[in-house]
């Protein structure tokens, strides 16, 4: 039993899902300090999100194995399909399941914003899917980076604040960009990895197109891109507090320490190979994660 566990979790790519939960929780953060908060509507944010990218992560290596991108004792994590843990149409019909499952969860959350959240919903369930397959599988053409800032940053953020608040908000979006960009830096750890193996099956991510070196320049600018819109941010956020032209200085812990974190991380990035990088997938997203919940904690406090 054990073992199942633990190759499924290995199949949803447990230590990728803060991606899809930062945007959420930064949203609601945003809606307590706004005293726009509701909790059924974000609850069903936290589940649709997870349910997302379960489901984009499993029709991702699905549809890898089907084209033979993935294979035996790969660099990157066990992949469950490819080893013969998981039979193909297992994880098929688990993934439509999941999808499924979204699509209900999507659809409760209607009452909350509308009768438009049913075309939204069904444009990202295309885009799970069209990740990886269909006549133009977006991973496979350098539009992975892109994908994951609209969808795990932009879309999120700003949809997930919709519900609660039934307005769009200038300074959500602008944290929705911040997002993005922390989002993007994990699938290009994990393309940078992955890069040779990509190559070898013709799967052209940023990363074989742009080379390792242009890789990790962009991790690196991503992240003090991300907190270089704090500095907006921060004046925004003080004007409507009344705090004058800055907030309490305490409160930019948040963003050194993010950054602290995430040069750390860089350097491991561009002193490791192989199976090596495997761990810097997880510290990636943890970055983000804590750093998400740090400055939804500098929310709440200041609500």
């Amino acid at each position: 039993m054990k073992k199942k566990i633990k190759i499924w979790l290995e199949c949803i790519r447990l230590r990728t899902l803060p991606v899809s939960l930062s945007g959420v929780v930064i949203a609601m953060g945003l809606a307590i300090w706004q005293h726009e908060f509701r909790w059924k509507p974000a609850l069903l944010c936290v589940v649709f999100a997870l349910l997302a990218q379960i489901v984009s992560n499993m029709a991702n290596e699905y549809f890898d194995y089907l084209k033979g991108t993935d294979k035996p004792g790969r660099v990157g994590p066990r992949r469950g399909v490819t080893e013969g843990d998981i039979s193909p149409k297992t994880l098929r019909n688990v993934t439509a399941i999941l999808l499924a499952l979204a699509g209900v969860v999507g659809c409760c959350l209607i009452p909350y914003g509308g009768w438009w959240l049913l075309p939204a919903g069904i444009v990202i369930a295309l885009a799970a899917l069209a990740y990886s397959t269909g006549p133009y599988p977006l991973s496979y053409h350098g539009m992975g980076e892109l994908m994951v800032f609209i969808f795990f940053g932009l879309v999120p953020v700003n949809l997930t604040y919709y519900v609660m608040a039934l307005q769009f908000n200038p300074l959500v979006i602008l944290f929705s960009i911040t997002i993005g960009l922390l989002g993007v830096n994990v699938l290009l750890v994990n393309n940078y990895r992955d890069v040779e193996d990509d190559r070898e099956a013709g799967k052209r991510t940023s990363v074989v197109i742009f080379g390792r070196q242009a890789a990790s320049l962009a991790y690196l600018i991503n992240g003090y891109a991300g907190m270089g819109m704090l500095s907006s941010l921060w004046l925004m956020i003080a004007m409507q507090w009344n705090l004058g032209s800055s907030l309490p200085v305490w409160t930019l812990i948040v963003p050194v320490l993010y950054l602290v974190m995430h040069t750390v991380t860089w350097y491991k990035l561009t002193h490791r190979d192989g199976a090596a990088l495997n761990s810097l997938l997880g510290e990636t997203a943890r970055n983000m994660l804590i750093f998400t919940l740090l400055l939804t904690i500098i929310f709440i406090i200041y609500s």
